[in-house]
């Protein structure tokens, strides 16, 4: 869970400024979508934490495991795609903020695999 604090909070110092100035281009949809991609990147970040720590901690991928992997990347694009086809959100918005956890994800990653 310490990859998922550092990301969080890292990611809120870029997210927070970036939807607050794209308020200012497009006032509504811009900066809900680069939220939403936020939120979606960083809840599924969670759930992935916890399923790897379950197999890690059993020492085998079970079939619990596997189905809800399988449900919750099922429910995320199910999400994303109702958003997307209502147009409550702007796309390159979304894009941003999954973008955004992302990279952080990366870093973080890296920062801790380099501590040992």
């Amino acid at each position: 869970m310490e990859i998922l604090r550092g990301v969080i909070k890292k990611s809120l110092i870029i997210i927070l400024p970036a939807a607050a100035a794209s308020a200012f281009v497009e006032w509504k949809r811009l900066p809900l979508g680069i939220m939403i991609g936020w939120l979606f990147g960083v809840v599924n970040l969670r759930a992935l934490i916890k399923n790897v720590e379950g197999v890690v901690g059993s020492r085998k991928a079970t079939a619990k495991m596997i189905f809800l992997s399988i449900t919750r990347l099922f429910m995320l694009f199910t999400a994303i795609f109702i958003i997307v086809w209502l147009k409550i959100i702007n796309v390159f918005g979304m894009l941003l903020g999954f973008t955004v956890v992302f990279v952080l994800i990366l870093f973080e990653g890296m920062k801790i695999g380099k501590r040992g």
